[in-house]
């Protein structure tokens, strides 16, 4: 055997490893029949850069593959990347110094596809790196045809179930982004503005309106008074005139208005909030839409179109001031939505659109079905489901996505839905092959919106389970792991889009993680200075070390706290595990001849009890407890103790003694490279490869052993354990020899290990020991003495140390302690001294220690 080396040099280690392995290994196969695990992995969004919350998701992700693997599973754990979305289309404007519309449409596409596919091969890098074991022959990619075939087949396939269709109706809009988005991609800011109080002119005198919307004066259709209001209840049924822009509006009753907000009276407006929507819909209220696509004011705003919706606020404003209009302003906070993309305030524009319709019933029924880990994550499932107010809108106003598979007729302006075999087309590029089935025409304008990108990976469940593929599908998947931020996106989408394509939930369980907090507390953000990169954390400590604080900085559904100090620790446990391995390669022996002793045993058990735990924490998902398991046993039954205990045996003669300490270490060694393998595969496989010359990543979970407790090692450990405790607070070396250690215990013990680690002549004997205590030294306390005799104090101190120890003992049990000073009697309290004494048994001098199930004498004396 080559000389291993005294330090651990990960650096060398990962990358020999990251280049060699044969990922062909980790592949699923379709014909297998052990009992299958697929893993819907999530798609990351192709930036290039693969940040530490990827990198925390994906070590979850990748326990799991390498776990299951090992326990017999036919795993599969793919890879997908979601490319379609506005940060691309934004990024290449950027740098090729153009806008969208400056080139072909399919030139755009084109430039997204190719800076896509650059940032692709960066973060695969990354990841290999990271050594997450991948299922590459699964890769999907969402911008190549074989996939998003799949996304417009599932479009044409629930248009034909009546479950998507197309339609005018309020949708959420950003200016900035130019484009509808879905309710899951609106965020809520909480920002102060102000509530404007209004007076709206009427044959009843005037009726005063608070709103904080003054720019969407032009828009109201109505005004809206509770039904039971008694100060404004003689309005209903009349009409009110619009300030400023001077037309009327009736003046409606609804129970949802809330007499105690501002006036008790609402403007109901087309569109400012969704409560507007409701009220538009159940009222049968005109539209007035005075926001247009670029968050400018229409036609409808008169004299003020054009402007943007900031300056047309303003502009009102100041016109009610100098009209008195307005008589009162007033700071108001609210919840703003946002766009959760570029964070613009959102609109509510009325749009056709295209939907896909929600069953809040089924999805919650679904829900059910699927196990939740953590299980109260399923809450928020629930809240996101009940508080849906229209239908999912999927269609964007964007270039690089997924084409919308329509075309119109300009004849008679129906709408034809590509058939299934047509796909994948992009209906800017292509002509139907028929004509219009409703009149004829061989006319068609193409859909130039495309396909929400959560239309692409809400069927990631179903295509990495082989649906409308080659392969028979194997659905449901069995794991979905992701983050707890889209939840109410990509989970949602998911459990919709596999009950409507296939009828069944789409995964056993989900797995959802938490974000990754900074050492400040805060989620990591580069504008917080406090953001750090996977690639920074291995070049310093290596990936095993990374992987470790992913495993033990939180359990799953928690937020996790990246801190340096546990990425620290994590490399000195590899330290730690490299410094047994050197120690133990040249012991580590299997042999089949040699009955393990008491010690070995004790050893075995503990290891048997550590592979029950861990199991039971890797089927729980528990990878925190699991992880600490394995680091304690490690560091502290196998290293600090049973390495300590066997030495002796290891370096002394050859014989079945010596081969069953060097089995036992076999058997340690290989059961913990196992143990470790899903958490650190690269110092895992240094070992076992060097051990076995078998691959670590090939080889079975191990098995709980078939042994019972073993009450006599562990009390050998722990005699072994206080007798290094001993030396140690009497600064001695550990394999300094004693004069004779004596361990008095009801259980049978071997001596063999306890003599070797002690360097000293260990006896043991059944039952309890004789010891007597005599005092044999006096000595006074100045601090409780001088303070009340004073000058008295030193001939005090002297009687005391003159005196018979054992005499002076007693009186201090007593409670006080007579001394002759100068013809006179002098009582001190028992604080006045220390009795040092002495133990003996059998008449010779000892120090005792006492432990649960034995007592242990150490030989001072002849």
């Amino acid at each position: 055997m080559s000389e291993i080396s005294k330090e651990y040099d990960f650096k060398q280690v990962e990358e020999r490893w990251a280049e060699s392995w044969d990922e062909s290994v980790y592949y699923f196969d379709w014909n297998s029949s052990a009992p299958q695990y697929i893993i819907d992995t999530p798609p990351p969004y192709p930036t290039g850069n693969f940040h530490i919350g990827n990198a925390l998701n994906w070590c979850y992700i990748d326990f799991v593959a390498r776990y299951k693997r090992m326990r017999g599973y036919n795993v599969m754990f793919p890879q997908g990347w979601d490319c379609h979305g506005l940060p691309t289309e934004v990024k290449v404007e950027e740098i090729h110094g153009i806008t969208k519309n400056e080139v072909p449409r399919e030139e755009f596409r084109r430039l997204c596809e190719e800076l896509t596919a650059q940032n692709i091969a960066k973060m695969r890098v990354t990841m290999r790196r990271l050594g997450f074991s991948n299922d590459w022959s699964n890769e999907y990619v969402t911008m190549h045809p074989d996939y998003y075939s799949k996304t417009q087949r599932s479009f044409v396939q629930m248009f034909n179930k009546g479950m998507i269709y197309r339609e005018d109706h309020p949708v959420n809009w950003c200016p900035r982004c130019g484009t509808a988005i879905a309710f899951a991609e609106v965020e809520y800011d909480s920002r102060t503005t102000t509530l404007n109080y209004l007076r709206f002119g009427s044959d009843l005198g005037d009726l005063e309106i608070a709103t904080s919307r003054p720019e969407l004066l032009a828009a109201c259709v109505a005004v809206a008074v509770h039904p039971e209001d008694e100060k404004n209840g003689e309005y209903i049924g009349t009409e009110v005139r619009v300030p400023v822009f001077d037309y009327t509006v009736p003046v409606i009753a609804d129970e949802e208005v809330d007499p105690a907000f501002g006036t008790g009276v609402v403007m109901i407006c087309t569109f400012g909030d969704k409560q507007d929507v409701r009220w538009w819909v159940e009222h049968d209220l005109p539209l007035r839409q005075a926001i247009d696509r670029e968050g400018r004011m229409t036609d409808v705003a008169g004299k003020f179109s054009g402007m943007k919706i900031s300056e047309c606020k303003e502009a009102i404003i100041e016109e009610m001031r100098s009209l008195g209009t307005i008589y009162r302003e007033v700071p108001l906070d609210q919840n703003v939505g946002l766009c959760w993309r570029c964070k613009t305030a959102i609109e509510i524009l009325s749009e056709r659109q295209w939907f896909v319709k929600i069953n809040p019933e089924e999805i919650v029924e679904t829900s059910s079905e699927i196990e939740w880990v953590p299980e109260h994550m399923e809450i928020r499932l629930k809240n996101w489901t009940g508080t849906m107010d229209w239908d999912w809108c999927i269609s964007r106003q964007r270039i690089f996505a997924t084409p919308i598979p329509v075309w119109y007729c300009k004849a008679c302006g129906e709408p034809l839905v590509a058939e299934e075999e047509w796909l994948p087309l992009d209906p800017n590029l292509e002509k139907p092959p028929i004509s219009c089935p409703n009149c004829g025409s061989e006319d068609f304008d193409p859909e130039t919106d495309v396909l929400d990108t959560w239309m692409d990976s809400s069927i990631s469940a179903l295509n990495v389970t082989g649906w409308l593929s080659d392969h028979p599908p194997r659905y449901p998947s069995q794991l979905r792991p992701q983050g707890h931020d889209i939840i109410r996106t990509w989970a949602f989408y998911t459990i919709l889009r596999a009950k409507a394509l296939v009828g069944t939930r789409p995964w056993d369980s989900i797995l959802v993680n938490g974000m990754v907090l900074g050492e400040d507390g805060h989620k990591m953000s580069k504008s917080l200075n406090n953001f750090i990169a996977p690639e920074e954390v291995v070049a310093k400590y290596g990936a095993d070390a990374f992987r470790q604080w992913a495993a033990v900085g939180g359990s799953p559904g928690s937020d996790v706290m990246f801190r340096w100090k546990d990425v620290i620790s994590g490399g000195r446990f590899l330290q730690k595990l490299w410094s047994m391995y050197r120690f133990s390669a040249p012991h580590a022996v299997k042999s089949d001849d040699a009955a393990p002793n008491q010690v070995d045993r004790w050893l075995l058990f503990e290891l048997s009890q550590m592979i029950e735990a861990v199991t039971d924490s890797m089927d729980r998902f528990q990878f925190d407890e699991a992880f600490r398991a394995i680091r304690s046993f490690a560091w502290d039954e196998f290293a600090d103790n049973y390495i300590e205990l066997v030495k002796s045996r290891l370096y002394g003669s050859e014989g079945p003694e010596k081969r069953a300490a060097q089995s036992t270490i076999y058997a340690a060694i290989e059961a913990l490279t196992s143990l470790l393998a899903p958490f650190t595969p690269f110092i895992a496989e240094e070992i076992r490869t060097n051990l076995s010359r078998e691959s670590v990543h090939a080889s079975s979970w191990p098995k709980p052993l078939d042994i019972s407790p073993q009450p006599e090692g562990d009390l050998i450990k722990e005699v072994a354990a206080a007798v290094r405790r001993y030396k140690s607070d009497r600064g001695m070396a550990l394999n300094s020899p004693l004069a004779g250690i004596e361990v008095y215990s009801d259980l049978e013990l071997e001596t063999t290990d306890l003599s070797g680690s002690t360097s000293s002549p260990v006896v043991v004997r059944r039952g309890s020991p004789e010891i007597e205590t005599r005092a044999v030294e006096v000595r006074p306390s100045m601090k409780a003495i001088g303070p009340v005799f004073k000058n008295q104090s030193g001939e005090i101190i002297q009687k005391l140390k003159s005196m018979d120890p054992e005499e002076v003992a007693r009186m201090a049990a007593a409670g006080k302690i007579e001394v002759e000073v100068g013809g006179e009697i002098v009582e001190l309290g028992p604080e006045a001294v220390e009795i040092v004494t002495e133990t003996l048994c059998a008449g010779k001098a000892v120090e005792m220690i006492s432990l649960a199930d034995a007592t242990v004498l150490i030989r001072t004396g002849s």
